[in-house]
Order: C-alpha cells, then sequence, then structure tokens
C-alpha cells in the first residue's frame, strides 16, 4: 500500500485507479493547463499548441475512453482533486452550516506523495479524494482501504443529523406575529 512521506497508509496501492479525469482537461479533450499556464511549462505548452493543445492521455473523444498514448501519470501537469460532498469510502453526506467554525465532516484526502525518484521533495502529482474524518483517520491508522465497502460511523451519522437539525431550525419561518404578542 503507498506511504505517506511518514510512514502511515494512504489507503491505496495504485492511486490512478481513483482517477476520472485530469483537472486541466477540458469537456473538448483540451489541456487547459498548456493553453492557460503555458508560461510555467514553455516546452510542454509548445508541444501541446503544435497539437491544438489535445490532451495526450484522452485522445480522440469520438472513442471511448482514454485513447491518447500517455497515462495519466506520464503528464508531468496531471491533476485530480475530488469535489464531491460525500465520502468516497462510507458515502456519508457534507452538512456545512454557513458562519460556523465547526471541523466539517468532510476531508479532502491526498494519494499521491512525493515520488521516491524526485530529490526537490514535491508530490509527483496531486491525486485527492474526499473522506469523511472517521474514514480519513482509519485509513491513516493502516487498517483502512479506501475502497472498502463500509457504512459511516455512528459517530460520524450523530455528527451529520445534529448539524442537519440545526440546519433545519435555521432555514424554519415564523412570522413576526407569531414572534412577537402584539396582545402581551
Amino acid at each position: 500500500m503507498e506511504k505517506t512521506p511518514t510512514g502511515t497508509a494512504v489507503g491505496v496501492d495504485d492511486p490512478y485507479v481513483h482517477v476520472d479525469r485530469c483537472d486541466h482537461l477540458t469537456d473538448a479533450g483540451k489541456c487547459r493547463f498548456a493553453v492557460e499556464q503555458g508560461d510555467r511549462d514553455p516546452a510542454f505548452a509548445d508541444a501541446r499548441s503544435a497539437e491544438d493543445f489535445q490532451c495526450p492521455v484522452a485522445g480522440d473523444l469520438d472513442e471511448e475512453g482514454l485513447t491518447g498514448p500517455w497515462e495519466w501519470a506520464d503528464c508531468p501537469h496531471f491533476r485530480c482533486r475530488d469535489h464531491e460532498r460525500e465520502c468516497a469510502r462510507c458515502g456519508l453526506e457534507a452538512r456545512r452550516l454557513a458562519h460556523s467554525d465547526e471541523r466539517p465532516l468532510l476531508e479532502e484526502h491526498h494519494l499521491s506523495y512525493t515520488d521516491s525518484a524526485e530529490e526537490d521533495g514535491d508530490p509527483s502529482h496531486e491525486i485527492a479524494v474526499v473522506l469523511c474524518r472517521w474514514c480519513h483517520a482509519k485509513v491513516h491508522d493502516s487498517w483502512a482501504r479506501i475502497d472498502d465497502d463500509v457504512n459511516p460511523d455512528a459517530e460520524a451519522i450523530a455528527e451529520a443529523e445534529s448539524r442537519r437539525a440545526r440546519e433545519q431550525d435555521e432555514l424554519s419561518f415564523s412570522s413576526a406575529a407569531e414572534r412577537f404578542d402584539r396582545d402581551g
């Protein structure tokens, strides 16, 4: 199983298995990084420009799946951050109250850490999924995997329901006549 630089488990053997698409890939199959941030890597941007900015992983959009000559791991600017609003492991949904500084139910969990071949210590690629904080702790305690088929913890459900009840209280409506008794 992949490990963090401190030796804790990441929860997967291959982070790229959890990738649907690169954050820089447009619906038209173009590389947004090369178009918008080409000054950060001019050689990469020039190569993509020569191919009409076509993503070398996506390939031909008329075909099913990824048909390009590269894999996600081959792209020097690959990034995949999950923006789901539920835990990828147990399915717990986010409950966020406005103007609250409470710890969120969901956290971003990084699957890709420093490539041992790199000397600068920067991650080779950013690959992240969303986990509830209970699953996140279990994964880092080395015994849980992200693709386990589990239900949310009882504590997680209780916290989510508590937030749901407060959310409904905030959304409830009472008229001014109900709030202020004019006779009293």
